[in-house]
């Protein structure tokens, strides 16, 4: 990779507990990956940033002061809530470096980017079933049995854009799931458009 390219950018989404933060660590075990830690303002939870920084926590007020000075690739607001978003200097970092980016970000965010950056290549992570996902969230223990039907309505309409991505992946294995996804980056790297000015640059070592 050279460090003139465009960033290649791959986009995670996802309903919650579907386990695309774990499928994320996968792909990040890939050599050239950077990963773009969001801005938000709901307040930390106990487990956060407990293994890898996920997220910058910051008030309302400075992160409408980054929407502002058009910071961010996207953000949106989540259920109503909080703000979530992208900056832009993830992407730039990723071009200095010659890294590809990842993006773990819902389908608002994820359309905000396809428009930004139509060569993204986005992946949407499915749960099994209604069943296994309710099941995932009541084993967390952290919502109550309102905020889990709540939370699966959320679901079910995140699921049903799943058509304006590029890749699904059913998370029903881990580890099945977590090469699938691996799988989806390294034939995005090995693409002939990827790679045109590379396969010229060696056709001209043999004259033509």
């Amino acid at each position: 990779m050279t460090e003139s390219r465009e960033p290649r950018v791959f986009i995670i989404s996802g309903p919650s507990a579907s386990g695309k933060s774990t499928l994320v660590k996968k792909l990040l075990q890939l050599p050239g990956m950077l990963f773009s830690v969001s801005y938000t303002t709901r307040p930390p939870r106990p487990d956060d940033n407990t293994v890898m920084d996920w997220y910058n926590f910051v008030t309302p007020e400075e992160f409408q002061r980054m929407v502002a000075a058009d910071e961010f690739l996207e953000y949106a607001l989540v259920f109503g809530q909080h703000w979530y978003g992208s900056p832009r200097r993830w992407l730039e970092e990723a071009q200095r470096r010659g890294f590809d980016l990842v993006l773990e970000i819902d389908v608002q965010g994820a359309a905000q980017v396809k428009r930004r950056l139509p060569a993204a290549t986005s992946v949407f992570i499915l749960p099994p079933s209604r069943q296994e996902l309710e099941r995932r969230f009541r084993m967390r223990g952290t919502e109550c049995d309102e905020e889990v039907a709540r939370r699966l309505d959320r679901a079910r309409q995140e699921m049903q854009r799943f058509v304006e991505y590029d890749y699904v992946v059913i998370n029903d294995d881990v580890e099945r799931a977590g090469r699938e996804v691996q799988a989806i980056a390294l034939a995005v790297r090995c693409a002939r458009n990827e790679n045109e000015a590379q396969v010229r640059r060696i056709l001209e070592s043999f004259g033509g």
